[in-house]
């Protein structure tokens, strides 16, 4: 059974730094893609970024590019969200997820990805 936990999530003011962490087990990270995805209140969940299966490919979105680093530890079975400069419009619950696929065109989407994690909040405040 495939089970992914999130943490690493809590209240930052403005500026700050946080390092979210996603556990995985019941699957292998050298074949699947991992990625995070985040959910403000009454907005759509929306793709933040994602690394491919073998590691040489990462994604981010425009809004996290240059603050926020996806990054992977294969023995510790573990992907980590790096964020810097955070803004309160990175207020969201952040969930990660693994896909079976690779390439921007489904690592990019909700639907390219075939487990995820309960989500954990992040707040930033200003």
């Amino acid at each position: 059974q495939v089970q992914l936990v999130d943490s690493g999530g809590g209240l930052v003011q403005a500026g700050g730094s946080l390092r979210l962490s996603c556990a995985a087990s019941g699957l292998t990270f050298g074949t699947h893609s991992l990625g995070w995805f985040r959910q403000a209140p009454g907005k759509e969940r929306e793709f933040v970024a994602a690394v491919s299966w073998n590691g040489g490919d990462t994604y981010s979105a425009d809004s996290v590019t240059g603050r926020f680093t996806i990054s992977r530890d294969i023995a510790k079975n573990t992907v980590y969200l790096h964020m810097d400069s955070l803004k309160p419009e990175d207020t969201a619950v952040y969930y990660c997820a693994a896909s079976r696929y690779s390439g921007s065109y489904y690592l990019g989407r909700q639907s390219g990805y075939h487990y995820w994690g309960q989500g954990t909040q992040v707040t930033v405040s200003s």
